[in-house]
């Protein structure tokens, strides 16, 4: 949390305590809930929000939450970020389900080394599909391939690692995930978060390795020679339909949900859709939906200077903050090294399990991850991996903030989709 005290205090007319914002403190007081209360994470992510929202609508008389979600002449609104990541989570829990069907997860166990190295490839497959899925496809597939290889006994710290493989290997691409997608259409050259594997594939072996060794001794993976699979080609023609889909209108409307539910409603016509899958999901959609909306709630309308310690504090910051609009306050910003960027806020997130969407969505498959404190405790490795994979980049690419990437910067203050706008005009939204 202390990275995330940096931007605790501004000038508006909220209460202050020892100097940090009211509403930093029952964010903060929001994420305790969660940590502590795992079983009723809705319902504390819920009263966060509510809590938020009456202080604001106390202290701030012209706030509209309304205008918070629909946007205004300063910014888009979260309208568009909290439709997505609904449909999306339930899209892919759908998803992932079809792919289990396929008979493709069955298969696996006579592939796979049957010692902790077939669960160390699980991961490395999981990074790889990461890098060209959205990672919260890679990690609920990679969830789903686990409970067959491994009789659905999976430790948590190597629930940590499938959550930390998925979003470290979509950092350096731009097809990856959602911030350095974020990037490439802000302008970004897609070359230029590359050079975050340099971080990241050092990282999947830091925490690859104690995630597949704690997972052996755990579970080891059972080989079934005599059982007889079979391969459903019509479901993983449907898997592959939901992938293209998102990735299409990903690029072409920047919705990638849209492509997701077309995909499926067209696969309902060739297979049987599960959709029992869309209830499980809805608790687990509603906590990540609130926890998001509450970050967006923090006024955090500026950055300290470019640099990389600024790059990796981001890193502890996305673990508690939606990285979606933190990218966009360092785009507008400007003087970063896109590549350690990526890195830093792709696979920070990692370290908490909402951190990430990845880890929200498996959260749903994996109840048992809602516990902080066993996450951290039993996934400690994956702090780990991050602190020294930025390090390791840092020394081999070194710290190079890349040029302007627009032709001309605006001049209006800092627009963040995390808070309100601030002008002269408008002191007060």
């Amino acid at each position: 949390m202390l990275p995330v005290l940096t931007f605790a205090s501004t000038a508006q007319p909220i209460p202050l305590i020892s100097g940090i914002r009211l509403e930093f403190i029952l964010f903060a007081l929001t994420l305790v809930g969660v940590a502590v209360f795992h079983n009723k994470t809705m319902y504390v992510a819920l009263a966060g929000l509510a809590s938020i929202l009456i202080l604001k609508y106390i202290f701030l008389p012209d706030y509209s939450f309304l205008s918070h979600l629909t946007g205004n002449e300063h910014s888009e609104g979260e309208w568009r970020t909290l439709v997505n990541l609904t449909g999306l989570l339930f899209g892919f829990g759908i998803l992932s389900k079809i792919f289990e069907e396929s008979g493709i997860p069955g298969k696996l166990p006579a592939i796979l080394p049957d010692d902790w190295k077939g669960g160390f490839v699980l991961l490395a497959l999981i990074f790889v599909l990461s890098s060209f899925l959205d990672n919260i496809a890679a990690a609920m597939i990679g969830g789903t391939i686990a409970v067959v290889v491994f009789k659905g006994k999976i430790h948590l710290g190597y629930l940590a690692g499938i959550v930390a493989a998925s979003n470290a290997g979509g950092s350096g691409s731009v097809v990856g995930d959602t911030t350095t997608t974020l990037m490439w259409i802000d302008g970004v050259n897609p070359i230029d978060v590359t050079h975050a594997y340099a971080a990241a594939i050092p990282a999947l072996f830091i925490f690859g390795i104690p995630a597949a060794i704690i997972q052996d001794r755990y579970h080891r993976i059972v080989k079934d020679t005599g059982k007889i699979v079979k391969i459903d080609s019509m479901r993983i023609l449907i898997v592959a339909l939901i992938l293209i889909g998102a990735i299409i209108t990903n690029y072409t409307m920047d919705f990638p949900a849209v492509g997701v539910w077309v995909a499926i409603l067209i696969g309902s016509f060739l297979r049987k859709t599960p959709w029992d899958e869309v209830p499980r999901a809805i608790q687990g959609t509603i906590f990540l939906v609130a926890l998001v909306t509450c970050a967006s709630l923090m006024p955090v309308n500026d950055l300290p200077p470019a640099t990389w310690q600024t790059a990796f504090s981001l890193g502890f910051v996305s673990a508690v903050f939606d990285n979606i609009p933190l990218t966009k306050l360092c785009l507008v910003q400007g003087g970063y090294d896109w590549g350690v960027l990526a890195y830093s806020v792709g696979f920070g997130g990692s370290m908490i399990w909402f951190g990430s969407s990845a880890g929200v969505a498996l959260s749903n498959m994996f109840p048992e991850m809602r516990s902080v404190t066993n996450y951290v405790k039993q996934g400690w490795f994956v702090t780990v991996a991050y602190i020294v994979g930025f390090f390791i980049m840092l020394g081999i690419v070194g710290w190079q903030p890349h040029a302007p990437h627009r032709k001309s910067k605006s001049t209006s203050p800092i627009e963040s989709t995390i808070g309100p706008s601030l002008t002269p005009d408008n002191p007060i939204e």
